[in-house]
């Protein structure tokens, strides 16, 4: 259980489940691009999208498990993750490819920028553990918006 006398660590957690919130909003997106995508390149952008998603569906346990493991609560429902996100839902199924790589590149570096933030928390409030992960999960993001960004070159 979170100690309430712990800012530092209440601080940290709730910026994981923000993660967390991301990560499934994300997820979610990712995979309507990849069965929405159209055009001369719907071959390679379908399966960029497909493994992209996985990549971020495979991540969403570990977070979920780290706040448990620091002794807190996780999101509990689709209503939860919509409040702690900050990726913006997109129900169109018509954005040419295009738009949608330059939209999944611009969430992916909201995301970058989101994991770079926690570090301090981290640090401050002693999580070694979530520390290094953080670093593990900024680099997978960095290689996500290398790719994005590299396509719309």
């Amino acid at each position: 259980m979170l100690d309430p006398k712990n800012n530092s660590k209440t601080a940290l957690v709730s910026e994981i489940n923000g993660l967390l919130a991301d990560h499934f909003a994300l997820y979610v997106k990712t995979k309507n691009f990849h069965w929405h995508v159209k055009g001369p390149r719907f071959r390679d952008l379908h399966l960029l999208f497909d493994e992209q998603a996985i990549e971020i569906r495979d991540q969403i346990d570990a977070i979920g498990e780290r706040a448990r493991k620091l002794g807190a609560d996780t999101l509990t429902s689709v209503g939860s993750i919509a409040q702690h996100t900050q990726i913006k839902d997109q129900d169109s199924t018509t954005l040419s490819a295009e738009d949608m790589v330059a939209e999944l590149r611009d969430d992916n570096s909201k995301m970058v920028e989101r994991l770079k933030a926690m570090k301090p928390l981290a640090e401050e409030a002693g999580d070694n553990a979530t520390d290094g992960l953080l670093d593990d999960w900024t680099d997978t993001a960095e290689e996500r918006v290398w790719f994005l960004t590299s396509i719309l070159q």
